[in-house]
This record gives C-alpha cells, sequence and structure tokens, in this order.
C-alpha cells in the first residue's frame, strides 16, 4: 500500500513538474502536503527515489515509451499517461531493485483507473505489454 502511495505521489510530482516547472522536491513536497493521512510521509522515501530516477533517466525512458506507443508522441499523450508510463518503465527497466513486469502493469493500471480517462488503462496496458513481451 506504501509504494501505491508512493507511485501516486510520483505520478502528481512529475504532473507538477511538467505544467508548473518546479523543481522535484518542492513538487514531492507539494504532493506529500496535499495528501491528508500519514502514509504519505512514510511512502516520501520510495517516492524520492523513484522521482529521482525518473528525472534522471528521462531521455531513455522517453525513447523507450516512444518506441512502444505507435501513432503517438510524448508531446501529444495525455499528461497523466505520460507519466504513469514513465513510473513504470523506471520501474521494471531501470530501478536498482527492478519490479517484476506483471506488478508493475498491474500497478500503473490500477493507478491509471483513479487518475486517467476511461482508455487509459487499456492504453497503459497495451504499451506496458507490448514492451516486456518485445524484451524476452
Amino acid at each position: 500500500m506504501i509504494r501505491r502511495i508512493a507511485r501516486e505521489l510520483v505520478l502528481q510530482s512529475l504532473f507538477q513538474i511538467d505544467f508548473a516547472q518546479v523543481d522535484c522536491e518542492a513538487a514531492l513536497n507539494a504532493a506529500v502536503e496535499e495528501r491528508s493521512d500519514k502514509s504519505a510521509e512514510k511512502a516520501k522515501e520510495y517516492a524520492q527515489d523513484v522521482l529521482n530516477g525518473v528525472l534522471a533517466n528521462s531521455e531513455a525512458i522517453d525513447a523507450r515509451i516512444s518506441e512502444y506507443a505507435i501513432d503517438w508522441t510524448l508531446e501529444r499523450m495525455p499528461a497523466v499517461d505520460r507519466n504513469i508510463l514513465r513510473v513504470a518503465v523506471y520501474e521494471m527497466f531501470f530501478a536498482a531493485e527492478k519490479l517484476v513486469p506483471n506488478v508493475a502493469i498491474n500497478e500503473a493500471v490500477e493507478i491509471a483507473k483513479i487518475y486517467g480517462t476511461d482508455d487509459t488503462p487499456r492504453f497503459i496496458n497495451g504499451v506496458l505489454g507490448k514492451m516486456v513481451r518485445s524484451d524476452v
């Protein structure tokens, strides 16, 4: 549960960074403050690690997403979709402790159901599924 909250904090932070162009620390602190429960504070350390990892590997992550998001450029993609994909790709392929693809995809789809449109979960599942199948 804490890691799910951390992923949501990262998503919210990346969204703020995209649109308000704030630094990652300010974005994460704002996301933590926005939640009214103590679980956000517990999740903050993992969220900070993931956020830093996504930002440090952003070019490689975005290149990978672009390769598999057929007919979608990153710029055209809804910000929520783009950032959910970034978190999942980081956790599956770039994190020091890589997340099992099935778990990463499931987490991304569940978060997409909360923050995305009706089409977001299917889009996220399709892009990540293609990525994992081609990596085998």
